[in-house]
């Protein structure tokens, strides 16, 4: 059996400890995973950046501005779904440390079912700016909305996509080294995500909406 294929004991494994002489894989992939997160946040300060120098009514030219087509109470559902979900991993996190297989696939399909419902939403409220005639090549204030927002979104799906890989692999492997890594690993990368949303929520929903 390979070394990574050896069922890990929650309770045992040894992470970020300074006294801990051997390799400790999973916490070199999780910091290297942390490098990722890193430099996904790069990624989205640019994009704040390109937003933020976008933002003016200048850059909508005759188009719409934000105060008219964003719903800042619609958003603020989404926002609820996308904490309640990360709420719902951590409970999976708690259900880990316990070893309980079967509450690490509850809580990860609750919080899947949650980000669907944030996605959904999404989606909708795309839609209805786009019936509306607010699209990205009406302005480059619009261009800089949809590419934040929609890059965020994609994030959010990709995340969606990792929960149904892992909830494969636990069913599978079991709590392995290489499945408690990538759920340390989700667990950042998800709560990354929703750290992301509350600054696009306060500057670009309504920020926009009150000006």
């Amino acid at each position: 059996m390979h070394a990574h294929d050896e069922v890990v004991d929650p309770k045992q494994v040894v992470l970020w400890s300074d006294d801990y002489e051997g390799h400790d894989v999973i916490s070199t992939r999780t910091f290297g995973f942390w490098m990722y997160v890193l430099s996904d946040g790069m990624l989205f300060a640019t994009l704040f950046a390109a937003y933020g120098v976008l933002s003016y009514s200048h850059s909508y030219y005759t188009g719409p501005t934000p105060a008219q087509f964003v719903a800042p109470w619609y958003t603020f559902i989404q926002t609820m779904a996308l904490f309640l979900s990360v709420l719902a991993y951590g409970f999976a996190m708690t259900a880990l440390k316990q070893g309980n297989k079967t509450g690490v696939i509850n809580a990860i399909i609750a919080s899947m079912v949650l980000g669907v419902i944030f996605l959904g939403l999404d989606i909708h409220d795309v839609l209805r700016m786009i019936s509306m005639g607010v699209t990205p090549e009406v302005s480059g204030g619009l261009s800089a909305f949809y590419a934040l927002t929609q890059v965020h979104a994609a994030h959010i799906f990709v995340g969606l996509l990792w929960m149904l890989v892992m909830l494969y692999q636990i069913l599978r492997q079991g709590f392995s080294e290489d499945v408690v890594g990538r759920l340390l690993s989700l667990r950042m990368f998800w709560q990354f995500q929703a750290v992301m949303w509350v600054f696009i929520y306060v500057f670009v929903y309504l920020w926009g909406y009150l000006s």
